[in-house]
């Protein structure tokens, strides 16, 4: 199931900064999460916050131009499932009934074609005010959520109805108001980490990398291994579902950053061993990328020509650093080290050398002349030093969360989760 998106409209006032908790309840929820902040907002929460907890661009200016070279505001308006407002102030309760379209927040509002749900925030007297409650009436009218505030103590003093819910009662009204949990639902006979009352990997950090590299040759080649990421993908999303703290290194692809996941873009094999050294420490590291073994030693500056001769093209290697090898070695090696073998042959044979090699734990490995990389499902071997462990052909979505079950009760084995 494709994951929720929330546009999430941040206005000003004190309030705004539990819009901080709500971003984080509503992506740890397996929403995706597109901020829009007001100006009076900027003065209470800044862009950077909301853009590291998001994983997204925030928008706050209705004429910035590469913004709208980007995505237009008519766009944005409508490629959320559900535009939500929180604080919705007073000023911007009187706009949206009112239909203005004077800044970024009101076009969008305007101009959108999906359902709002609306959490105000304001004085006392503001809120009982005649004006606020008409408002508040017209909105309902013209079918807009609105979520009752909370009563208690302002911070200008007073006290009474027009608090801004607590940032949990939102995420409710938002699971409500789209019929379910904006995470993508389990498949057929595999866990539900999100729904379940305990996590399997919750107080974990695991690394993972995924994807290719991309080694430059000039600036228009480049070599690589075939690699569309989607199983280191899948990993880190089970991961991130299991309850784990997940960093997700990857290479050049074109895939959506799974939500929970922190992800470091790359290109080569050294960038990714740096990220991977500055990665630690992690109680897991699971090394998925398939990391190109060789770069051109010099990259030339312009495209390389044919010169018509027919000769073949000089063109001098050097070998990239081994990250899993490294990593084995490491003084901060993670208690759980694993690696993974794509191979077209004598699978087994293989895996298990690769495994004395590297140090590693377990090699997990697939034979991929009998599937090609990119392909859905994945039938695998986990190979240690206690054996091999072989499952039937799976989805890439079901092998990992069956592999985030194994490493979860490798991991209590190994370091139970109190210890020091």
């Amino acid at each position: 199931m494709v994951p929720k998106r929330i546009l999430l409209i941040i206005g000003g006032g004190i309030a705004a900064y539990k819009a901080i908790e709500l971003v984080r309840l509503l992506r740890k929820g397996g929403y995706v999460v597109r901020c829009v902040l007001t100006r009076a907002g900027e003065q209470f929460v800044t862009p950077l916050t909301l853009a590291a907890l998001s994983e997204n661009k925030v928008y706050t200016s209705l004429f910035d131009l590469k913004d709208e070279v980007e995505m237009g505001h008519i766009q944005l308006s409508r490629e959320a499932d559900l535009v939500v407002v929180a604080p919705a102030t007073a000023d911007l309760l009187a706009k949206m009934a009112a239909g203005m379209a004077d800044d970024l927040a009101t076009t969008l509002l305007l101009a959108t074609d999906k359902p709002v749900l609306a959490a105000p925030a304001m004085n006392v007297r503001m809120w009982l005010h005649a004006a606020t409650q008409r408002n508040v009436a017209t909105l309902r009218g013209d079918g807009v959520t609105m979520i009752d505030p909370d009563e208690g103590e302002m911070a200008c003093g007073e006290y009474g109805p027009g608090r801004l819910p607590e940032p949990a009662a939102i995420k409710n009204a938002i699971d409500k108001a789209l019929g379910a949990s904006g995470a993508p639902a389990a498949l057929t006979g595999q866990p539900d980490f999100a729904a379940a009352d305990h996590r399997p990997l919750h107080g974990r950090r695991i690394l993972i990398t995924a994807g290719p590299t991309h080694e430059p040759i000039d600036p228009v080649r480049y070599i690589a291994n075939r690699s569309s990421g989607k199983q280191g993908f899948a990993i880190a999303a089970a991961a991130a579902e299991a309850g784990a703290e997940v960093l997700l290194i990857a290479g050049p692809v074109a895939l959506p950053t799974p939500p929970g996941v922190i992800r470091v873009d790359v290109e080569t094999a050294r960038e990714m061993a740096a990220e991977v050294a500055q990665g630690l420490p992690v109680d897991a590291a699971i090394m998925v990328a398939a990391v190109a073994d060789w770069r051109a030693a010099d990259t030339a500056a312009q495209k390389i020509k044919k010169d018509g001769s027919g000769a073949i093209a000089p063109l001098a290697l050097a070998e990239n650093p081994d990250i899993l090898a490294g990593l084995a070695k490491s003084p901060a090696r993670p208690p759980l080290l694993i690696g993974f073998a794509a191979e077209t042959n004598d699978v087994l044979d293989h895996a298990q050398a690769k495994l004395d090699r590297k140090g590693c734990d377990w090699i997990v490995a697939n034979d991929v002349a009998a599937d090609p990389m990119g392909g859905e499902t994945n039938r695998v071997h986990i190979v240690s030093k206690g054996g091999v462990d072989s499952w039937d052909r799976l989805p890439k979505e079901a092998v990992a969360r069956k592999l985030m079950e194994k490493i979860a009760d490798e991991l209590d084995a190994r370091v139970p989760i109190d210890a020091d």
